[in-house]
């Protein structure tokens, strides 16, 4: 297990727990504790966790605060840059575009450049950055609450931009995904504007690395069965992909 899955492990078990000790954590994720010290201490500078004697607790923020972009943008990113290019791939020149925050959701701006006269809303001012580079391109970036560290714009503003508008795909980022608790976002702040990113869309696509895989955040975004597809990386072991019914698709190779 990677060290950044090993965290956004941790982190989940904050969230949901409020509270870690190292010595089990070690046990249960087959580490030295010295090694846990070390990732609770990251979670620390984060902000995101305090530490306590054997442990550390749940800051008392933690659950409105996402990691931030710096941190997500340099984990797995050959992964995510797998699932943006299969991402983009289905959208046709003149398409509506929906893209949630995130980096991986980046990543399907990034592939999106090759593409004409689309029409991409963003929630996510660093996509909106890249996109308004792009010749082309109608840009429609919402309002809404800045969340600073992840450069996401939320709130009932933004859940009213989207609901005037009709999509043809909205790309959805995902904190974790379990075949029984479905799609799970640890900012309860975000639940509303990715639903009414699904509420807008004809089809809906989950764009998700392997680690998110098999992992409960706090609140339930979607049931899978409420989404067209879920992309992900081929680090998802094989025989997990029936879990999560047939709208699942495990890249085996790089698109063409």
């Amino acid at each position: 297990m990677s060290a950044s899955t090993r965290r956004r492990d941790i982190l989940d078990r904050l969230v949901a727990d409020g509270y870690v000790e190292a010595k089990a954590l070690a046990r249960e994720l087959g580490v030295d504790t010295s090694t846990i010290r070390r990732d609770l201490d990251a979670l620390v500078r984060l902000g995101r966790a305090e530490r306590t004697h054997g442990g550390a607790r749940r800051t008392v923020d933690g659950d409105l605060a996402d990691i931030p972009y710096a941190v997500k943008e340099h984990t797995h990113t050959a992964e995510k840059a797998l699932i943006g290019q299969e991402a983009a791939r289905r959208v046709r020149d003149g398409d509506r575009v929906i893209l949630d925050s995130g980096s991986t959701t980046y990543q399907v701006a990034a592939a999106l450049r090759h593409r004409s006269d689309l029409t991409i809303l963003t929630n996510d001012l660093r996509i909106g950055k890249f996109v308004a580079t792009l010749p082309h391109v109608r840009l429609l970036v919402t309002g809404g609450e800045l969340l600073g560290s992840v450069f996401t714009l939320v709130g009932e503003r933004t859940v009213e931009f989207l609901s005037d508008y009709s999509v043809d795909w909205t790309f959805l980022g995902a904190d974790a995904i379990d075949p029984d608790a479905g799609i799970t976002n640890t900012n309860t702040l975000e639940i509303p504007v990715k639903r009414a990113m699904i509420a807008a869309a004809a089809r809906t696509v989950v764009v998700a690395d392997s680690s998110k895989f098999g992992h409960r955040a706090l609140a339930r975004v979607a049931t899978l069965t409420e989404v067209d597809t879920i992309l992900t990386d081929p680090g998802l072991p094989p025989d997990q992909v029936g879990r999560y019914g047939d709208g699942l698709h495990r890249l085996d190779q790089a698109p063409h």
